[in-house]
């Protein structure tokens, strides 16, 4: 499989709308559903300090992530979230999930400077938890509650990696 990890495009909007609003995506994440495709463009329209990336495979999109720093606060310039890792439904399993975190990674290590990556996951994603321990992230609290969704409390991990400047 030939993937191609790169910034998002306009035209990438609706392809990653549809990931956006997709159950499982929806299922681990804050997002709700029947969300108006007007609101992802919005979120996508670009932002200082706000990389958005896309997966494509096979001339489509086919997973989306995003890395938010602080490049105007000068106590917190070198942390940044993971806000989102997230897999169109048919590529899951893929390596369409890692291919974008290692390059979230490798932006954030190797061209951002940062040294404090952090991230929130849902406790009960288990495979997300496993997969951010597997490139250096430790759980570092929990957080009871920390989102409701189909009708029910969900706790998150805060999971932190740490790089030594």
């Amino acid at each position: 499989m030939d993937l191609v990890i790169r910034h998002v495009k306009e035209q990438d909007h609706e392809a990653v709308h549809e990931i956006l609003t997709s159950p499982h995506v929806l299922s681990g994440s804050m997002r709700v559903p029947f969300a108006p495709l007007q609101q992802s463009r919005e979120r996508l329209t670009p932002t200082r300090g706000i990389y958005q990336l896309v997966a494509e495979a096979e001339d489509r999109v086919v997973g989306f992530g995003e890395l938010i720093t602080y490049p105007d606060e000068p106590r917190h310039r070198h942390a940044g979230e993971i806000n989102m890792v997230a897999t169109h439904v048919d590529w899951i399993q893929k390596g369409v999930g890692r291919a974008l975190l290692d390059a979230i990674i490798d932006l954030a290590d190797n061209w951002l400077n940062l040294t404090r990556l952090g991230l929130f996951v849902f406790t009960d994603n288990i495979h997300a938890v496993r997969r951010y321990e597997r490139v250096g992230f430790v759980i570092e609290g929990s957080m009871p509650r920390m989102g409701f969704g189909a009708g029910v409390w969900m706790d998150a991990y805060m999971m932190g990696r740490l790089r030594d400047p």
